[in-house]
């Protein structure tokens, strides 16, 4: 058995079960090994594996440098009964900036491949866009709340239990005019449990793992409710293609961000979205995009 690293031996020991699910064991200086619950049926959940693979970038890297953006391509579903290995290729490694590649392969089949980009912190002017001015999470039920008993005990069984929801309804005081043609929602999450202050990648892992909950359920919001909200059996068939994250700020993973999203375009089967994170102090502090497989579920014959 592989002898486990001082950054595995962190990891093992960082506070609650969310970090658990970003977990990876060191097999050499570039290759990792996770594993990941099902985010549908007989599928890894995408979100669980970009994270893993962002956590296999970081550990070739110093703790000069925070990684600033990502871009990733759900090649094939992964099986969530089998580990995955993520090989990291060190791309470049310049003065300032620092890339490297991940490929997540299992079988012996790639199923996931990430470029991060890494960079050393500079002097700057500062600018954001502003927070929407809408109800925070305290004021807001918990997005499982409806869900009964035995719903609730597969949810925790998956993985979705260390985390936490909480949808803005359409009609809340400060929500955005409707755009025609463009659905959105804003939701306020947050890991479930506590995360070390002193590992600023781990909280841009749990965020990266955050980000795949929702995105491309808002790119179908003009068919269908949103997975964690909708109480009638699914229209389509959904799943994320490509997704791409940029990192403006510092921020903590395990408290609440708000993330406004919003779909401008559906069509050949294809749904984008775009999404912003931002803090309780209304700083922006990520910008999210992905596209994903949306198609109409056929119909039984009576």
């Amino acid at each position: 058995m592989t002898e486990l690293t001082e950054q595995d031996r962190r990891a093992i020991d960082t506070v609650g079960p969310f970090a658990d699910l970003l977990r990876i064991e060191t097999l050499d200086e570039n290759t990792f090994r996770g594993r990941c619950h099902a985010g549908a049926p007989m599928r890894a959940f995408g979100g669980q594996v970009a994270a893993q693979a962002l956590v296999a970038a970081g550990r070739t890297i110093g703790a000069d440098r925070s990684v600033h953006s990502l871009h990733g391509y759900f090649l094939m579903p992964g099986d969530p009964g089998r580990p995955i290995d993520y090989r990291v290729d060190r791309v470049r490694q310049g003065s300032s900036y620092a890339t490297r590649r991940v490929t997540a392969v299992q079988r012996g089949e790639t199923v996931f491949t990430l470029s991060a980009s890494f960079k050393r912190p500079e002097p700057a002017a500062d600018r954001h866009r502003e927070i929407p001015a809408l109800p925070g999470p305290e004021e807001l039920p918990d997005a499982f709340a409806h869900w009964d008993d035995e719903a609730r005990a597969a949810l925790a069984a998956s993985g979705f239990g260390a985390l936490e929801l909480r949808f803005v309804p359409p009609d809340a005081p400060g929500v955005p005019p409707a755009v025609p043609g463009m659905p959105q929602q804003f939701v306020w999450l947050r890991a479930g449990s506590p995360l070390p202050a002193d590992d600023p990648l781990l909280h841009v892992c749990a965020l990266t793992y955050l980000s795949d909950l929702t995105l491309a359920s808002t790119a179908g919001l003009h068919v269908q409710p949103n997975f964690f909200q909708r109480t009638e059996p699914p229209r389509l068939l959904m799943a994320s293609l490509d997704h791409a994250m940029w990192f403006h700020r510092p921020f903590r993973a395990d408290e609440w961000l708000l993330f406004a999203q919003r779909s401008p375009s559906s069509s050949d089967g294809r749904g984008l979205a775009l999404g912003e994170f931002y803090d309780r102090g209304g700083r922006l502090v990520a910008s999210a995009v992905q596209e994903a497989l949306i198609r109409e579920r056929a119909v039984a014959p009576r």
